[in-house]
């Protein structure tokens, strides 16, 4: 009985958009004396690179209709794609109605990506939207053992070298390959359909859920040598890798973190990142201003740390943030004067980031728990204007309510329970990521000391409400004069009461960040 391994590729489908090394590919068949049949544009391209073809017509007696839109929906082509030779009644039935088998496919899609990016008008999008491609390559892929499925162009080279190798045959083995490779194909290409339809319609929960996603590169490990990791999508659309190492896991975390929170700020802002979390965050005249106040927040954390700026680095910002030891340097743009000092250190990664690109693609948030997605919309909000509220008897003066907008964005991202010290233009202290908001307020209380930074006359942002007075007393005795946070607690009264008595005004945002 014929097997897979031993059957000969005898008949060949060729129709491609994509034509890159698709001539030298059929050249190489004909050599072999395999028949070849195509369509279209296709077609014209193979003959006229004197390649020996016939047309899809000579199979299906048809023409093709509706400007292409008809070509291979054909029974002829699909009977000649899903036949089982290994069936006695296919065979039988090809026989019958002067059919055959077709033992390869060659097809790639309509460039409905590439239109995607170019932000191509949804006419012409639509129109891009293969439809023959897709039915062929999936009939082929189902029937695998005796269609080889080819949908990948960088391919073409191996598969000439098997067919030589192995009488005009292809490994049982092989085409399992060739036809999971067709699946994902299809599904990522579908997947890019569905996801554009979702934002065209508005849709921000459809019943089913898909992300296409090409493989980016593969990473040396995920957060630990142990566990394999991998990073998919466009990286290139939102920063380029400059110099240095090659990028981990830990550091792409870092650098999503780092650029989420530098979207915050319009002045010139530097914010050094350690886990994800800001060390400190500065702004000022100018970047070695704004570098000052965030490394003097915290002068041990950043070590081997992130530096995040949302203006080019200039030579002297350049000098002023050469001396630190950090994994990471990440800006907009760098002066040739600012390379020429930050590539010294050879394992320095240097990041270009397109934060105007980063800031336009904040809309749905993706998570994975064992087995599952979970899916939210990004947390954009800053205030809820509406539901600001001041409870205490003074309300919040023209410099602290500059210090609650700048704190308030810190305390966005900064792990939960957060709390956040500062004045209109700087981090003063921050305790991230404790169990108890109090022992948050007193790590960064204890850090403020070792660094001898003065808490007197600042605000304390806390990105989820107070349960207790507790904070608010620990508050007034590192100096507080406002605080913001949530509101909502059982406990507001107390919490109000305490403030009152310290003299502290307090602002209830009514809306609250946290950040797990």
């Amino acid at each position: 009985m014929k097997t897979a391994d031993s059957h000969k590729i005898r008949n060949c489908l060729i129709s491609v958009f994509d034509k890159t090394g698709v001539a030298e590919f059929a050249k190489e068949l004909n050599k072999l004396a395999i028949t070849i049949y195509s369509t279209g544009g296709t077609l014209e391209h193979l003959i006229e690179n004197g390649v020996n073809c016939h047309s899809i017509r000579e199979i299906t007696d048809f023409p093709e209709i509706l400007d292409g839109r008809v070509k291979t929906l054909h029974p002829a082509i699909h009977s000649g794609l899903l036949a089982r030779l290994d069936n006695e009644k296919h065979l039988n039935e090809l026989k019958l109605h002067n059919l055959f088998s077709l033992d390869m496919l060659v097809v790639n899609l309509y460039p409905f990506e590439k239109q995607l990016d170019a932000n191509s008008p949804h006419d012409v999008l639509i129109e891009n939207i293969d439809i023959g491609g897709p039915a062929m390559l999936r009939a082929a892929a189902k029937n695998y053992l005796w269609t080889a499925p080819i949908v990948n162009p960088n391919r073409y080279k191996e598969i000439i070298n098997l067919l030589k190798k192995n009488d005009e045959s292809l490994p049982k083995e092989y085409r399992e390959i060739l036809a999971g490779e067709v699946f994902f194909h299809t599904s990522y290409y579908d997947s890019l359909i569905a996801e554009y339809f979702q934002k065209y319609n508005q849709v921000e929960f459809p019943e089913r859920f898909s992300i296409p996603m090409k493989l980016s590169q593969s990473l040396r490990y995920g957060e630990n040598p142990h566990q394999k990791a991998a990073i998919y999508g466009n990286l290139s659309k939102y920063f380029s890798h400059l110099h240095g190492k090659e990028l981990s896991y830990n550091n792409i975390l870092d650098i999503d973190a780092a650029m989420n929170l530098i979207i915050e700020f319009e002045n010139p802002t530097v914010a050094i990142i350690k886990h994800t979390n800001p060390c400190g965050v500065g702004s000022g005249s100018d970047l070695i201003e704004a570098y000052d106040k965030a490394y003097a927040t915290d002068t041990v954390s950043p070590y081997g740390g992130i530096i995040i700026v949302n203006q080019m680095i200039d030579e002297d910002a350049a000098q002023a943030m050469h001396s630190l030891f950090t994994e990471i340097i990440i800006a907009p743009e760098f002066s040739e004067e600012a390379l020429a000092i930050l590539t010294k250190k050879r394992d320095r990664r240097l990041i270009q980031a397109n934060l105007s690109e980063y800031r336009k693609s904040q809309n749905m948030q993706v998570k994975s728990v064992t087995n599952l997605f979970l899916l939210q919309a990004r947390d954009r909000v800053l205030f809820d204007r509406k539901k600001l509220n001041v409870p205490t008897k003074r309300e919040p003066n023209s410099n602290e309510w500059l210090s609650i907008i700048f704190a308030w964005k810190i305390a966005k991202h900064v792990k939960s329970n957060s709390i956040i010290f500062s004045k209109k233009d700087r981090t003063l202290a921050i305790g991230a990521g404790q169990m108890s908001r109090v022992d948050s307020a007193l790590i960064a209380i204890d850090k403020a000391k070792r660094e001898g930074i003065d808490l007197n006359g600042s605000i304390l942002a806390s990105d989820a409400f107070f349960p207790y007075p507790d904070a608010v007393e620990q508050a007034a005795k590192a100096g507080v004069t406002a605080i913001v946070q949530p509101g909502g607690a059982m406990r507001d009264e107390q919490v109000i009461e305490e403030a009152n008595k310290h003299n502290i005004a307090m602002l209830f945002t009514g809306i609250r960040h946290f950040r797990h």
